[in-house]
């Protein structure tokens, strides 16, 4: 079992399904309408504890009833929240979400997330100095994800950095951070500042996942709510990681994760379990088919 500290958002997500994607000033009606635990940290969090990590989670949630619940969750999970800080000035982060046709799109309420800060997380340094890998997002402040990357460069400890929702990074932060995992559209926008040295995972959503200039291939599967998909392929690579799995071999399993979770609604409840996702890769052996 490999220790993964988690430093991220940690979101309620507010869910709408529709069979029409609202257009600019357009209203529409709307299926059902369902919360969801969420945050890109606190999901990748739950996908690295349900395949095994040790997951400690370093993050902020209001003093409301969002926050309560999101740290009830995280608890069920069997994630250690004791440097999750209670900020009693803001509400907890929400995601709007509205789903249509299997696709989605998203607002963040950053709330408390906001609030995490350069010296809160250096007050966490221990933490971060024993823990096997390091996984970071890009919804809570750039300062931190500076000073964290600063810590873990000087204890030797890995880093993976989904850059999502994408922002640009200082030459800094990308020379400190052992991985990067962009989407498509987020590689696209990070191209031209790229030295060519930086370790890049690129997830390319149904094609596979990138990785050296070759791609290891997507599952076909039945879709029915892409939200947290990325989350979940970034916090198993993390958790296989940090139990010793070189990078391509980590990202195979990853790759099976994600597209579990695109079956089931719901970015943490659609994430799997260790068990599920060795048995799905024992009967595809063969991405693609």
């Amino acid at each position: 079992m490999g220790k993964v500290t988690v430093i991220g958002s940690i979101n309620m997500d507010l869910v709408v399904s529709t069979t029409h994607m609202p257009g600019q000033g357009e209203t529409v009606l709307g299926k059902e309408f369902i919360t969801y635990p969420g945050g890109k940290g606190a999901n990748q969090a739950v996908a690295a504890a349900r395949t095994g990590a040790e997951v400690t989670m370093i993050g902020a949630v209001g003093r409301d009833a969002f926050g309560e619940k999101m740290m009830e969750n995280l608890h069920k999970e069997g994630i250690d929240t004791k440097h999750v800080a209670l900020v009693p000035e803001q509400s907890t982060g929400t995601a709007t979400i509205i789903l249509s046709d299997g696709d989605n799109r998203i607002i963040v309420a950053p709330g408390a997330n906001h609030e995490l800060s350069k010296e809160m997380v250096a007050q966490k340094k221990e933490e971060i100095e024993t823990s096997d890998v390091v996984l970071m997002q890009l919804e809570i402040p750039i300062e931190v994800v500076e000073e964290v990357t600063v810590i873990a460069a000087e204890a030797g400890v890995p880093v993976i950095l989904n850059p999502a929702p994408y922002r640009n990074l200082s030459e800094n932060i990308r020379n400190r951070v052992s991985v990067l995992t962009p989407n498509e559209s987020e590689y696209n926008q990070m191209h031209s500042s790229l030295t060519g040295e930086e370790e890049i995972v690129i997830t390319r959503g149904e094609e596979g996942v990138e990785h050296k200039g070759e791609m290891i291939g997507g599952y076909s599967v039945d879709v029915v709510d892409t939200t947290g998909a990325g989350d979940t392929f970034n916090g198993v690579l993390a958790a296989r990681i940090a139990e010793g799995e070189k990078v391509k071999e980590a990202i195979v399993v990853a790759n099976a994760a994600s597209a579990l979770s695109v079956t089931m609604k719901g970015a943490q409840s659609g994430m799997p379990f260790r068990e599920e996702v060795e048995a799905f890769l024992e009967d595809n052996k063969d991405p693609g088919s």
